[in-house]
């Protein structure tokens, strides 16, 4: 008997790999179900309660008269359907304008030195130091001095000051986990700096880019402070600007709110559908060299 044999006949133990015993296994298991009930309960009763008759908005009585009367009106009664076309229209250009000054400017600091570029990295990380809160005011005035107030491109610029610096530091970690010797070979090919990273680096960053769409994406999408500072009009307003007009100082119509609640988050699971297959790898290779 050789020695692999005797090693693979040798009990668990003696190789360092213990087995979990029942209650082990038993006590991990509870765990892991007791964590998706929590995970997964405030979304089912959202989805309940939006299917319910307003009468029975605030009780348990969740299967007596469902209905689909609260999407009906939320899509009839109210301006959903302009807050939804005002939403995607702001969400897409913050992830089509935030990735690539993310991606280029990424890119800038992992592989070039210039003058300015340590500030220029710190500028990145102070920015994201700042509470939502204190920022309103300032963006206020510098949004009302330029006249862009009430206006989708406001929103828009706004955004992209939250997108932009965690964007760029996860590209330039995912940058920096990309050889050298890539740009090398395309620049004795003949590719000038720019077409280096857009024909070779760019296609090989596809879970970082993924990564930092989806997130500029939640940031446009679900951001609420911002959106009900700036966007006044009730033709101008975001999803979530709009979602608040279900609540006021004396009452909250449940019914309505949860089915727009649930009709807002349709699309932000169909974008993590389509990028959830490149955001593990993209998150680990950002965080991988800093």
């Amino acid at each position: 008997m050789t020695a692999q044999d005797v090693k693979a006949s040798a009990p668990l133990e003696l190789r360092g790999e213990r087995k979990r015993s029942p209650l082990a296994s038993f006590g991990l298991h509870a765990t892991l179900l007791v964590a998706s009930v929590i995970a997964v309960f405030p979304i089912l009763w959202l989805l309940l309660t939006s299917l319910k008759p307003a009468e029975l908005a605030t009780t348990t009585d969740f299967f007596r008269e469902t209905t689909l009367a609260n999407y009906t009106r939320v899509l009839t009664d109210t301006p959903f359907l302009s807050w939804f076309w005002n939403s995607l229209f702001i969400a897409f250009v913050t992830v089509v304008v935030g990735v690539f000054i993310s991606a280029t400017t990424g890119y800038a600091i992992s592989r070039f030195r210039f003058p300015g570029m340590r500030p220029l990295m710190w500028t990145l990380l102070v920015t994201q130091m700042f509470p939502m809160a204190i920022l309103i005011v300032p963006l206020y005035n510098l949004l009302s001095n330029m006249g862009l107030l009430n206006q989708p491109v406001g929103l828009i610029i706004t955004y992209l000051t939250i997108a932009v610096p965690f964007c760029a530091w996860m590209m330039k970690g995912f940058f920096d986990a990309i050889p050298v010797e890539i740009d090398e070979s395309g620049r004795v090919d003949g590719l000038n700096p720019f077409g280096v990273f857009w024909r070779l680096i760019l296609p090989l960053a596809r879970p970082g880019l993924a990564v930092t769409g989806f997130y500029a994406f939640i940031t446009a999408w679900g951001e609420v402070a911002y959106a009900s500072a700036f966007m006044v009009g009730e033709d101008s307003m975001t999803l979530a600007g709009g979602l608040q007009t279900f609540v006021n100082q004396y009452t909250a119509q449940w019914g309505p709110m949860t089915a727009a609640a649930v009709l807002i988050a349709i699309p932000a699971a169909i974008v993590f559908l389509f990028a959830q297959k490149h955001l593990v790898t993209g998150m680990t290779a950002g965080a991988t060299k800093g």
